[in-house]
């Protein structure tokens, strides 16, 4: 069963009962899809954020290792 198939038969359910008809499949998709992104940026930036505050070399993890590396081969 799809979309349409599921939409005609709460239709014709609704209509039964004496209730509104539901929204065509694919109404509130870019809405849903916009509300979960701006979900996922929010919680994402947060903890980048935070992340960041708590340790404000964590951009370049890898560059104390490279150091120490150059240093241990002796390469300028």
């Amino acid at each position: 069963m799809n979309a349409l198939h599921q939409h005609l038969l709460d239709s014709a359910r609704a209509a039964h009962h004496g209730e509104p008809t539901p929204p065509l499949p694919g109404t509130h998709d870019l809405a849903t899809l916009r509300a979960a992104l701006t979900h996922h940026r929010e919680t994402h930036h947060r903890e980048t954020r935070h992340r960041d505050t708590l340790h404000p070399r964590s951009r370049r993890p890898a560059a104390g290792l490279r150091r120490r590396l150059r240093d241990w081969l002796g390469r300028p």
